[in-house]
């Protein structure tokens, strides 16, 4: 099984997606306390009774934490529809949020309907208040006023100012009060982006000097992220590039954030992995991001192993793979009728490899290798570090049946640190891979 199971409070190993026990999008990342918390909205299924066939369905947020960006800690739900004041009790349009923090406390930022729209029209943005990072979060009896719109983004400039910025057509952005629930300025409209084509989801971060405006943008059919940077929080800016092209497989949004991290920045997206036929079922994602001499932010291509190291003692799942053979290999669903199980990496014959890269073997020497395979006529499987020719840590022979089993193997040769894992059939009958781990 891929990706992660996650209990509340419990802790568990990803890749991208690096949630896959429920439906993620919109994921705002931030660093408080030296960890980082992931904000993102969550996508359920909508059925005659609960939101709109066919749409998007939201109710409520839950926040996940990370030390490594590799083991992610889910802390439950912060914010639910029917729990807020103001807010509509079965709108199910509980959008993509943000949180902040000063003073010693943090700030939910989260758009849906009002319950009374004689208040606002359409969408709104609220906030609730912390004391924790994960809440419990408090939200405020009323919507901030003078807001109408969707994807509240909060930056706090070098000086203190803190600005919001949202989206409705266009993108706004006004300045903050210092209790950071109420707007100190009318909104302006930043108008130097694109005319044509849906705009949304605002991420605005300060970086040496320049301010980047990221957003969403309908450039064709689908979203690709782009950005538009200035010397001001308030523009004028000017558009500079592409940041991540359209969905490959056709998923009609993205939404996105920002940060660094250990010396690194990091690229926060969704895409949906884990409902490939129905595009309003998304997944968080991550990848490293890297700029160019002059500021510029080079493209993002999406991957699937993701960022981080992964212990090779634990389970190590050959599907999130770095490179797969073009020939006589393949990914799908361990079950179709519920993608929350995960994928399995499939060796039609010995044609058919998979490379897994930065696994951390340590300095001690594994006994065994353990993987979990299905091979209905049998079949023989070698694993080897650092390439196809690379050294040979272990030959597994995979009984024949129809069942999952778990094989184990001698580890016949190592090398401590860190490597890439490469699996290839060595028979020329198909195996299924779930998982490996060296013991």
């Amino acid at each position: 099984m891929s990706g992660l199971v996650l209990l509340l409070g419990g802790a568990a190993q990803a890749q991208n997606p690096f949630i896959t026990n429920q439906f993620t999008a919109d994921p705002t990342a931030r660093v408080f306390n030296g960890r980082v918390y992931v904000y993102p909205s969550h996508d359920i299924l909508a059925t005659p009774e609960r939101g709109k066939v066919g749409w998007f369905c939201m109710e409520d947020y839950h926040v996940f934490s990370s030390a490594n960006l590799t083991d992610w800690t889910d802390h439950g739900v912060i914010v639910t529809q029917n729990q807020v004041p103001w807010v509509k009790p079965d709108s199910y349009s509980m959008w993509a949020p943000d949180c902040i923090a000063r003073n010693g406390k943090y700030y939910f930022y989260f758009p849906t309907t009002p319950r009374d729209t004689t208040i606002n029209k359409g969408f709104t943005v609220g906030v609730a208040v912390a004391d924790k990072p994960a809440g419990p979060f408090v939200p405020q009896p009323q919507p901030i006023k003078g807001v109408r719109g969707i994807d509240p983004n909060v930056l706090i400039d070098k000086d203190g100012q803190a600005y919001l910025y949202w989206s409705q057509g266009n993108i706004y952005a006004a300045k903050l009060k210092p209790n950071m629930l109420e707007l100190a300025s009318e909104p302006v409209t930043l108008g130097e982006l694109p005319t044509k084509g849906l705009k949304e989801g605002p991420f605005v971060f300060e970086r040496q000097g320049i301010y980047y405006l990221t957003y969403p943008h309908v450039e064709n059919k689908t979203e690709r992220l782009e950005y538009a940077t200035s010397t001001s929080p308030l523009g004028p800016f000017t558009v500079k590039g592409v940041i991540m092209d359209e969905s490959p497989t056709g998923c009609w949004t993205n939404h996105h954030s920002m940060l660094p991290f250990n010396n690194q920045w990091y690229l926060f997206y969704h895409h949906n992995d884990l409902s490939p036929a129905f595009d309003k079922s998304r997944s968080v994602r991550l990848d490293s991001l890297f700029f160019e001499p002059d500021g510029a932010i080079r493209k993002v291509v999406p991957t699937l192993r993701g960022v981080g190291l992964t212990d090779a003692r634990q389970k190590i799942q050959l599907d999130r793979y770095s490179r797969l053979s073009s020939r006589g290999a393949a990914i799908a669903f361990l079950d179709p009728a519920n993608p929350f199980q995960g994928w399995k990496t499939v060796l039609a014959d010995n044609q058919g490899w998979v490379q897994y890269n930065g696994v951390a073997f340590g300095k001690q020497a594994p006994k065994t290798v353990m993987l979990r395979v299905q091979a209905a006529t049998g079949a023989t499987v070698q694993l080897r570090t650092d390439g196809a020719t690379g050294p040979l840590l272990a030959q597994v022979t995979v009984p024949k049946g129809s069942q999952w089993q778990e094989v184990k193997a001698p580890v016949a040769a190592f090398k401590p640190g860190t490597h890439a894992l490469v699996v290839s059939a060595k028979t020329s009958t198909p195996v299924e891979i779930d998982w490996v781990k060296f013991e």
